[in-house]
């Protein structure tokens, strides 16, 4: 074939096309409120709920990332991240996503923000988190964007080598087969962040939400696709079984365990999913529900649908690391899913399963960019010029222009290189972790105060940045960012531990240090939260 990656490319184009005319269709039903454009008027049932929520967790980093590192790290990725996903954001559904339904429809909120300042009673807390939030999402859309234009990239390789655009050279000028020819990242990051934001400008809430539930449909149904096909192709055996006990032979001893790892290391992985309780855009998800009642469906199947996701994604990162040298596998953890999808599968199938693995990575930028622009909206614009100042078309407007420029920012941002989307994902993750205890605190403990609160903010962003700092001291050839922990010398023996430890725990002992010295809200203001 003169064009190797010519059918993948027409595929993922028409997917495209596909996602542009659901958000389309959506916004002939858009009733032209601020209310129907933020959280489509409250109106998501059980099973949209459960898809949209889904859709938008399993970003880049379940996908990309986790075969990626399962690659570099080996099978122990899904212990320390899906296995305890899946228990944790059921927990965080339940505990915090219910409670903040019943109380932002009782108190008309939609976002964080609106909540933590009636709650603290205090402006300032506010003005605080906005810059934090954003600062903290721009990261995790970074994921997105980053991974869409290396898959596009990998499954397109072949299309055209004689471009110069096309071509891909490493460090020393040869050429890069797994991504020779292909749609470079940044064109493939463009199209994908233009695509995005026309089905988000046009259809706001209720377009992410159907738009979510299809690619989440696409994901999970080509994500089991591909398992069995890059199993059975790799494998070379009759069965299945066959197939997967002869893969699983040819990965290195090191893979197959978490001997590399320390226990407290793995152990303390667990505080990273908590994240989950305060990510902004997941708030706004919650806000969409028609009932209580529809949560229940996404605490049940949550960690039924993650163990779907993870396991195959996973289970190709440790198969990869078998494969001969004369595969020419790719340099770049990020490009080892898409590269096997492109060189095990045929060029039709393969086009559908890039089209899948581009479904779970838009899933996630659409909610996030929706976010971002509503918390400008409401949290900085109306709040600074007052709620009536501006009619609900004009808000609708300024929420608009917020998201095309956070659009704009997340793209040139993509331009620079960064080596790990798991790296970079467990940092972000980490972040709204560090904010986990004072979710918490506002929901279930009257004695919080807004000092308490703002303190514990300052505690967890300060803690992050300085960690962060240390971080990037730690030689690329050594793993980077992935490899920083902490040692805790205890008895004589050193124990690592994640970085989100510190974090958490500066944010909780500054939070109720503060809070037990300081002034509390009225009795009246905790009336409003604490029946």
């Amino acid at each position: 074939m003169d064009h190797p990656g010519l059918p993948q490319l027409v595929i993922i184009l028409i997917y495209l096309g596909l996602l542009l005319a659901l958000g389309l269709f959506s916004s002939r039903l858009f009733k032209g409120t601020k209310e129907d454009y933020q959280v489509a008027s409250h109106s998501i049932g059980p099973f949209l709920l459960l898809m949209s929520i889904f859709g938008t967790t399993m970003t880049a980093f379940a996908l990309v990332g986790s075969s990626g590192e399962a690659f570099r790290e080996g099978v122990g990725v899904y212990g320390m991240l899906a296995s305890s996903s899946g228990i944790l954001h059921s927990l965080c559904f339940f505990l915090i996503g219910v409670k903040v339904w019943k109380l932002a429809r009782r108190h008309k909120y939609t976002t964080q923000i609106e909540f933590f300042r009636d709650r603290l009673d205090s402006d300032f807390v506010g003005y605080l988190l906005f810059p934090i939030l954003v600062g903290l999402v721009v990261p995790y859309l970074l994921i997105g964007v980053i991974s869409g234009g290396a898959v596009v990239q990998s499954l397109t390789a072949g299309l055209a080598p004689d471009l110069p655009l096309f071509q891909s050279l490493d460090a020393e000028g040869n050429i890069n087969r797994a991504l020779h020819g292909g749609i470079p990242p940044w064109l493939g990051s463009m199209v994908i962040c233009m695509v995005v934001l026309a089905y988000v400008f046009f259809g706001g809430m209720r377009g992410t939400t159907w738009a979510n539930t299809f690619q989440t449909l696409i994901f999970m149904i080509l994500g089991v696709v591909t398992f069995f096909v890059i199993a059975n192709k790799l494998g070379g055996q009759d069965s299945i079984l066959d197939n997967l006990r002869t893969l699983a032979n040819s990965v290195p001893e090191d893979k197959v365990t978490r001997s590399e790892m320390s226990k407290t290391k793995f152990f303390t992985y667990l505080f990273i999913p908590l994240s989950v309780g305060m990510f902004p855009h997941l708030f706004q998800h919650w806000m969409t529900a028609k009932s209580s009642h529809a949560f229940k469906l996404p605490v049940v199947c949550h960690p039924f649908f993650i163990m779907i996701v993870w396991v195959p994604c996973v289970l190709v990162g440790i198969w990869a690391t078998g494969l001969p040298a004369d595969m020419h596998l790719p340099a770049n953890p990020n490009t080892i899913l898409p590269f096997l999808v492109k060189t095990q599968t045929g060029p039709v199938l393969g086009g559908f399963l890039a089209a899948g693995i581009l479904a779970a990575i838009m899933s996630s930028l659409d909610s996030q960019f929706l976010c971002i622009g509503t918390i400008f909206n409401n949290d900085f614009v109306t709040h600074i010029a007052g709620k009536d100042r501006f009619s609900d078309r004009q808000q609708v407007m300024f929420t608009r222009l917020f998201i095309i420029g956070i659009v704009a920012l997340t793209y040139c941002l993509s331009l620079g290189n960064v080596r790990s989307v798991f790296a970079l994902g467990v940092w972000c993750f980490s972040g709204f972790s560090a904010l986990f205890p004072i979710i918490v605190a506002a929901l279930y403990w009257r004695g919080l105060s807004a000092a308490g609160a703002i303190s514990g903010v300052f505690a967890a962003i300060t803690s992050w940045c300085i960690l962060f700092y240390q971080g990037t001291k730690v030689p690329i050839e050594q793993g980077g960012l992935s490899k920083f922990v902490l040692e805790l010398p205890l008895g004589g023996e050193s124990y690592e531990l994640m970085p989100v430890v510190a974090m958490m725990l500066s944010s909780t002992v500054t939070m109720i240090v503060v809070s037990l010295i300081t002034a509390k809200p009225s009795e009246e203001k905790l009336a409003k939260f604490f029946d």
